[in-house]
């Protein structure tokens, strides 16, 4: 039997990344964000329905019972309690890992960069996030449309008003094959955005959403003003999905709120209970600066500028060869 020892990715795509890690920590260096680690094993993980985290298992002693950890899906948590100590601007380049994510664009494990700035907005770092991918893609000045924009463009319809049957209609119309009993708004939303708005967004230049419905707040504050829309943002480059921002939350109650939602709706999913992130919550309570926060995702930053279609061209070994 032969062994499939070889690297997943050719020679000149590692040497390429490691370039570009050396880019990214110059950009941050100049700009005196600090370089931190954080744990990426955890008593408890994000409570959010759609990310599933993968689950680790530790003994302090080989007669112990093992005490069940997870394998974080991003560092924010223990970034946000590491602001709230006082650290000012932070980055990040780390391992993550989520469950079931395996895809020309999935790998269970895979490289994020993460940061957060003290007094920016999201449309602050939405500046500084474009700077980074001219830097990184030597792409042109972004293109920004708002959520509400984006859809009334794309598919002529208001995605704050328009109702479950009218959201439906739209996704027949388009071919698109769902259960009808789907009775959840931000889930038609979701395909439609994915199936129909994703793949021709980004295509000449980067192209940002911001302001998404207050339902897909997830960690960002809601707009001052207009309680309907959430101050997150995503940016696309040639339909790929490359990094989610937000002007971050600083109201434990209403984080509390949000998280006791979140597994609610896991129950009803039938999902394992991820416990609240106590110490997370308990930063908050002392006092989150005012800041806005971003995660990045590395390998499909590589894969743009590589030119490659599968995110096993961009890491050294990929999870089937691992």
């Amino acid at each position: 039997m032969t062994l499939h020892w070889q690297p997943t990715a050719p020679l000149p795509h590692l040497r390429l990344r490691a370039d570009i890690l050396q880019q990214i920590r110059h950009f941050f260096k100049i700009r005196q964000v600090l370089e931190v680690e954080t744990p990426l094993m955890c008593h408890t993980s994000v409570t959010d329905p759609f990310i599933q985290s993968i689950p680790a298992l530790f003994q302090s002693h080989p007669n112990h019972d093992p005490t069940p950890y997870y394998l974080q899906t991003s560092p924010e948590f223990a970034m946000k309690r590491l602001l709230a100590a006082g650290s000012g601007s932070i980055f990040q380049l780390c391992k993550a890992f989520r469950q079931g994510e395996v895809g020309h664009l999935h790998n269970p494990e895979f490289t994020l960069l993460e940061w957060y700035r003290l007094g920016f907005s999201h449309h602050d770092l939405m500046n500084e996030m474009d700077e980074l991918l001219q830097l990184i893609l030597h792409t042109e000045k972004a293109d920004r449309i708002t959520y509400a924009d984006l859809f009334r463009t794309h598919l002529q319809i208001d995605a704050h008003q328009a109702s479950l049957a009218a959201l439906s209609t739209c996704a027949n119309q388009r071919q698109i094959a769902v259960a009808s009993t789907i009775t959840d708004r931000d889930t038609w939303l979701n395909l439609l955005m994915t199936h129909c708005i994703e793949p021709v967004l980004g295509q000449d230049r980067p192209c940002f959403i911001y302001d998404f419905p207050a339902s897909q707040a997830a960690l960002a504050k809601l707009l001052p003003g207009d309680p309907r829309l959430a101050a997150r943002f995503e940016v696309y480059v040639k339909g790929i999905e490359l990094a989610n921002g937000f002007h971050e939350l600083q109201d434990a109650l209403e984080q509390r709120r949000r998280f006791e939602q979140n597994q609610h709706m896991r129950q009803e999913m039938g999902l394992p209970d991820i416990p609240i992130d106590q110490p997370f919550l308990a930063a908050l309570a002392h006092g989150l600066p005012d800041c806005a926060g971003v995660a990045l995702g590395i390998d499909r930053l590589i894969m743009l500028a590589t030119g490659s279609e599968q995110i096993s061209q961009v890491l050294s070994f990929d999870f089937s060869n691992s």
